[in-house]
């Protein structure tokens, strides 16, 4: 494998795993806040980068490279509201989508289509996640300061997320 590509899939690694993290954190905010729909919308987003992690170890293992489970830093815990806590989620999967591009590229550069072609996946899924964070934020941003909202909001962003994952 080469160590470019070797070393940014090492970082994608880190990424995802942090993500699991900052979700999780996330969900366990929203746990202690009341908003149980949004904790389980974020428990399962958790899981789902944990998922996304563990496939790029496995990718990485299979291919001959080395893998580097990563240290990671403490997720942010505390979140003035749920505008807040969707803000972070949106620019969580922007940021995962930068890298992966990235990745794209550097797999481009150094003419290693395995991994672009299995790359591709984490493509299609930054799209999905991407367009969901954007419509759950402008969902919040349209009920503003009102608890009535917020509340009908936590109690259906189940189904909001996944009548947007199948509108796709």
């Amino acid at each position: 494998m080469n160590t470019t590509i070797e070393s940014l899939l090492n970082d994608q690694i880190k990424y995802e795993a942090s993500a699991s993290m900052q979700y999780l954190s996330m969900a366990s905010w929203a746990d202690a806040n009341g908003l149980n729909g949004v904790a389980d919308f974020f428990y399962s987003q958790s899981e789902e980068e944990r998922l996304h992690m563990t496939k790029l170890v496995k990718f990485v293992n299979e291919r001959g490279g080395n893998v580097l489970i990563p240290q990671l830093d403490k997720p942010k815990d505390s979140f003035k509201g749920l505008n807040e806590l969707f803000e972070t989620f949106l620019n969580s999967e922007m940021f995962v989508t930068e890298q992966i591009n990235h990745i794209i590229y550097q797999c481009l550069q150094h003419k290693d289509y395995n991994v672009h072609n299995f790359m591709q996946w984490y493509v299609t899924e930054q799209l999905e996640e991407e367009a969901m964070a954007r419509t759950l934020l402008d969902k919040l941003n349209i009920i503003g300061d009102d608890k009535s909202g917020h509340y009908m909001f936590d109690r259906d962003i189940n189904s909001i997320a996944a009548s947007q994952e199948t509108s796709e």
